[in-house]
């Protein structure tokens, strides 16, 4: 039976994650604590079973970085936008998210940008969907990965997030396929959340 999910470690380790994004979640006075000690464990069991690739010089990293994340935003802005036109309170449902988990403070945006957003992406593109290759093909782990991280990110009943996960995921998920470079897409993650949360938020009623 050991054996069994040491060759299968997705069958333990999804439901640990989405057990660890619940955790986090519904802690709301300390999330920041919660969260960052659950990405720390999803990050360590990932580069303890898979390995990260890093194919790219830095500087073509930083270049691709900036534009993908910049798609991302662009997207996930223009589908609020969007969705504004129809009955869903998206509005009221985005303001109650941010007012209870965005980052208010610079240790926040430092435990993002060098803990949250590298974990992220070394857990759900590095090992995830790497390990989901195993048993169907690369597109279909890439879908696959991205409506893992898009329910993890929901589970509170945020749906917004949700579908804000699975954009982000679908064009990471093909970048690190396609440049085999962790650095780009968490860069490019990076730049996503600067974008969302400091440069341009999105407007609020």
């Amino acid at each position: 039976m050991l054996r069994f999910f040491k060759s299968h470690k997705l069958i333990f380790l999804v439901p640990l994650a989405f057990w660890l994004y619940s955790w986090s979640f519904e802690n709301k006075a300390v999330f920041w604590y919660m969260y960052t000690f659950a990405i720390l464990v999803l990050m360590s069991a990932s580069i303890v079973y898979s390995k990260i690739s890093d194919e790219m010089p830095t500087w073509k990293s930083m270049i691709y970085g900036l534009g993908y994340g910049t798609l991302i935003y662009g997207l996930i802005a223009l589908g609020y936008q969007l969705l504004q036109f129809f009955p869903l309170h998206i509005e009221s449902s985005v303001s109650s998210f941010l007012s209870a988990f965005a980052p208010t403070s610079i240790w926040h945006y430092l435990l993002l940008m060098f803990i949250i957003v590298p974990g992220e992406e070394i857990f759900w593109r590095g090992f995830v969907q790497q390990q989901l290759k195993r048993y169907m093909p690369t597109g279909a782990a890439i879908l696959l990965s991205s409506i893992l991280f898009g329910l993890a990110l929901g589970l509170i009943g945020f749906w917004p997030g949700q579908l804000a996960g699975l954009t982000a995921g679908l064009i990471l998920g093909a970048l690190y396929e396609w440049k085999r470079s962790m650095p780009l897409i968490i860069i490019a993650h990076l730049v996503m959340i600067v974008l969302l949360f400091l440069v341009q938020p999105l407007p609020m009623p």
